[in-house]
């Protein structure tokens, strides 16, 4: 009876669901792509695309709702910073990371944006997506820095739309997203966060170690020199033997001489 009761409570319980990263980011002057970063397949490439070709050119902040996922954008100057993430993963982190990357964008490329073709920043900017994002979607105090930005617009006044206001009326497009990849890539991320961690760790070890071997030296080092008489230490210094005097003759010097000795 009791084992049955232990297994009816292991029914009840429910694994709790881990939210998906940030799944893909890109970076556009209108509908035309400057760099982009995807962490695996599937077909969302093409629903961005359709969001790309009709923001406005007003400067904007917008989610875009389509069945488990949010597409989040800012737009501003012309240049649009989108995001895709699953819902679970709210709005305020996405948003951190959009503003984050248009902050280093603009002062990477400020000269070069509105001139440049497509695909142009790729290669270059490709990789600071892909840090930024492991950052927004593993590390802890990612929504920690977030909650520090007070000059943010806050997320909730940001309108939430639903993706088929962008389609054309009656376009269904299914949204694919390979979550195999994207998880094993999340567990690569953790892995190699923690050994980065580990490493940080050990060098702060040994920087301890070598420090406080480094305070103990010139303690001994102090008291030394205090118990000797000064830098050059001169009271535990040998004393030099008179010139023409072998050691045999100072040891002579000392003994005394049989005469000198009373007979018993």
């Amino acid at each position: 009876f009791i084992r049955w009761g232990e297994k009816k409570k292991k029914k009840k319980k429910k694994k709790k669901r881990v939210a998906m990263p940030i799944i893909y980011s890109v970076i556009s002057r209108g509908a035309t792509v400057l760099c982009e970063f995807r962490t695996t397949t599937g077909n969302f490439t093409t629903i961005t695309q359709r969001i790309l070709e009709r923001i406005p050119p007003q400067d904007s902040k917008l989610s875009y709702i389509y069945d488990k996922y949010l597409f989040h954008y800012i737009s501003e100057g012309g240049i649009i910073y989108l995001c895709m993430a699953e819902e679970a993963v709210g709005r305020r982190i996405p948003f951190a990371f959009l503003e984050d990357i248009k902050a280093q964008f603009l002062s990477t490329y400020a000269e070069k944006i509105q001139i440049a073709d497509a695909g142009a920043m790729n290669e270059e900017f490709s990789p600071v997506l892909q840090k930024k994002m492991a950052f927004y979607s593993s590390d802890p105090s990612a929504d920690k820095l977030r909650s520090m930005k007070h000059d943010l617009t806050e997320v909730k006044n940001v309108m939430l739309k639903n993706i088929d206001s962008v389609l054309e009326r009656g376009e269904k497009i299914s949204l694919l997203v390979d979550k195999t990849d994207t998880l094993a890539i999340q567990a690569l991320e953790y892995q190699k966060t923690a050994t980065e961690l580990r490493t940080a760790q050990c060098w702060k070890n040994v920087r301890t170690t070598l420090l406080l071997s480094f305070i103990a030296a010139i303690v001994i080092l102090i008291i030394v020199m205090a118990a000797c008489g000064g830098v050059t230490f001169p009271t535990c210094r040998s004393q030099p033997l008179p010139a023409n005097t072998t050691a045999l003759d100072s040891i002579s010097s000392w003994a005394p001489t049989l005469s000198s000795i009373s007979p018993l």
